[in-house]
């Protein structure tokens, strides 16, 4: 997908680029050494053929002075650090960083260079599988994610961004509510629902985030497109870099509408229901997830309103439920 946010790079600096980081290596001597990742929405990826054999993603951050909402500031330090971190743990197949470079010296953004995942991309071949493997990868699934969940942290919100941190959950939500909203204001974004009106319906199920005093690490991107199957298992997870520090409930998969199973992914994850305030704090994350999507559009340009059509969607039916409940 095209987004304003994707530093491309041509094949003579991406070659560059590698013999920097790989000792100096070179491309493989192919035409193909060198194949965009078009998938993502924000970084600009590449998948490279290296000239001893070797398959890396390299993935570049937007420009240093690109205007990104506030959450994404220095989103890519977050998502090599929580990689990093989420490694000690076996069970999270997370992709080995090779070398992570922010000096600006060989490219004018941060950039790093991964192991490149085996299997194939679970949005691309979801619709394919048999059922009965589906319910075994959203098992899967759910098992990955509560790992991730089991990291505890010092602070609620992000670690690329100060100023949207706190000691306590419902106050750093209502700070994240608000840096979203002062990020669609800067851009003039208008939403089916005035900002004050949004802010209401959060501030009447505020109480329910109380009940969140830990702070436990949330992937919060898990979707299907950043994961990877082979035989029947999944054998990569990537894009941590929106990760943060709050409620686990805040992950993609609690709020599944790209073809997931909610029950099959609960039964990995090891949680049967939801409590009255567990499901007001679902409609919050809703929300949250669903002003992102649409505010995001307008400083992306994206070449297609798929995006927009999804987040109005989303922002109507939970700003109905938040409003009515």
């Amino acid at each position: 997908m095209y987004s304003t946010t994707k530093n491309a790079k041509t094949r003579e600096q991406i070659a560059t680029m590698v013999a920097h980081a790989f000792e100096g290596m070179q491309l493989a001597p192919h035409e193909q050494a060198i194949q965009e990742l078009k998938d993502g929405w924000f970084n600009a990826a590449y998948a490279i053929s290296l000239a001893d054999g070797r398959e890396v993603v390299l993935k570049i951050a937007p420009l240093p002075d690109a205007d990104v909402l506030s959450y994404e500031r220095n989103i890519m330090q977050t998502e090599v650090a929580t990689m990093r971190l989420v490694q000690q743990n076996p069970a999270i197949p997370v992709p080995t960083i090779y070398f992570f470079d922010e000096s600006l010296s060989m490219c004018d953004s941060p950039y790093f260079f991964m192991q490149k995942i085996a299997g194939d991309n679970l949005e691309h071949v979801r619709a394919a599988l048999e059922p009965a493997v589906q319910a075994k990868v959203d098992q899967h699934i759910g098992a990955i994610i509560h790992e991730i969940n089991q990291f505890s942290g010092s602070y609620f919100g992000y670690e690329g961004n100060p100023k949207l941190r706190g000691d306590s959950w419902k106050a750093t939500f209502i700070t994240l509510i608000d840096a979203l909203l002062a990020d669609g204001q800067r851009k003039n974004v208008e939403l089916e629902y005035s900002y004050a009106e949004i802010r209401a319906a959060v501030l009447k199920h505020a109480a329910a985030l109380d009940e969140v005093t830990t702070p436990y690490l949330v992937h919060w991107d898990a979707w299907n497109a950043n994961f990877f199957v082979e035989h029947d298992k999944i054998v990569g997870i990537i894009d941590f870099e929106r990760a943060l520090w709050g409620d686990p409930l805040m992950e993609a998969q609690f709020r599944p509408f790209s073809g997931e199973s909610l029950s099959n992914f609960m039964q990995g994850y090891g949680k049967i229901a939801f409590t009255p305030a567990e499901e007001q704090r679902n409609q919050l994350y809703s929300l949250y997830l669903a002003l992102v999507m649409a505010i995001e559009c307008y400083y992306r340009n994206y070449d297609t309103d798929f995006v927009r059509t999804i987040a109005r969607q989303l922002l109507g039916a939970t700003m109905d439920w938040l409003k009515a409940d």
